[in-house]
C-alpha cells in the first residue's frame, strides 16, 4: 500500500470516528456516566433485599402458634391440674411475670394447684385495684407485705425444679384468666394459724387448704 493510500485511509478513519463521538454528545448517551452504576446498584438492594417485607410477615407466625397452642390447651384442660400441665413452658418471661410467678412460687408451691392461682389472683387483683401499686412486681415488692421479700429482694429460685415451672403455669393462667379462681376479688390472705387485726375488718371470700382470702 502506497503512503498516499494510507494516508487517505487514516483521514477516513478519523472522520468516521469525529462522526461518532459527536452523536454520541448530542444524544445525551454519555451524560454523568459516574452514575448509572450507583443507580444499578442501589435498585437492585432495595428490591433483591426487602428486610423490612420479611420481618412483618415471618415475625407473627410464632406467636400466633403459641397462641393456637394455648387455645388448645385450655379448651382440651378438664381440671385447673391438667391445665397447668398442659401450658407450654416460656423461660423467658417479663419482669411483672417473673414477680407474679414468684410470688405464687414463694407463698405458696406448697398449696393444692387452687391456693397457687389464688395468691396469684390476689396480686393481679391488686394492681389492677388502684389501692395498690400499679404493677405485679410493685405489688409484690410493696414494703412490708409478702413475707418472703428480704431488703427489697427476692430471695434465689431453684429454676430447674417443678415447682419453678408450676408456679410459671400458674402465673400465667391466672394473667390470662384461663381458669377461674376461688380468691375471686380478694385481696388479701393469711395462714390459717395467725390471726391478723386487720383480718377483722374484711370479708372472707374463701378458705383454700392453709390460706384464707379476703376482700
Amino acid at each position: 500500500m502506497s503512503r498516499k493510500t494510507r494516508f487517505s485511509l487514516y483521514a477516513a478513519l478519523a472522520a468516521c470516528t469525529a462522526f461518532t463521538i459527536a452523536s454520541a454528545e448530542g444524544s445525551g448517551a454519555n451524560a454523568q456516566p459516574g452514575e448509572n452504576p450507583e443507580i444499578a446498584e442501589t435498585a437492585v438492594t432495595e428490591e433483591v433485599v426487602p428486610v423490612f417485607v420479611e420481618n412483618e410477615v415471618v415475625q407473627p407466625v410464632p406467636e400466633r402458634a403459641a397462641e393456637d397452642e394455648v387455645d388448645a390447651a385450655v379448651s382440651s384442660a378438664s381440671s385447673l391440674r391438667e391445665l397447668v400441665r398442659r401450658i407450654p413452658d416460656r423461660e423467658a418471661l417479663s419482669r411483672d411475670m417473673e414477680c407474679l410467678a414468684g410470688a405464687v412460687y414463694f407463698e405458696s408451691r406448697g398449696e393444692p394447684l387452687a391456693g397457687q392461682l389464688a395468691v396469684a389472683q390476689v396480686v393481679i387483683n391488686r394492681a389492677d385495684s388502684h389501692l395498690f401499686p400499679e404493677s405485679y412486681c410493685a405489688v409484690v415488692y410493696q414494703r412490708a407485705q409478702f413475707s418472703f421479700v428480704r431488703g427489697g429482694t427476692m430471695p434465689r429460685i431453684r429454676r430447674g425444679s417443678a415447682a419453678w415451672k408450676r408456679a410459671k403455669a400458674v402465673a400465667r393462667i391466672a394473667h390470662e384468666g384461663l381458669w377461674e379462681s376461688e380468691a375471686a376479688d380478694s385481696l388479701y390472705f393469711h395462714a390459717n394459724y395467725v390471726r391478723p387485726a386487720w383480718s377483722r375488718t374484711k370479708q372472707a371470700r374463701a378458705t383454700i387448704d392453709t390460706h384464707i382470702f379476703y376482700r
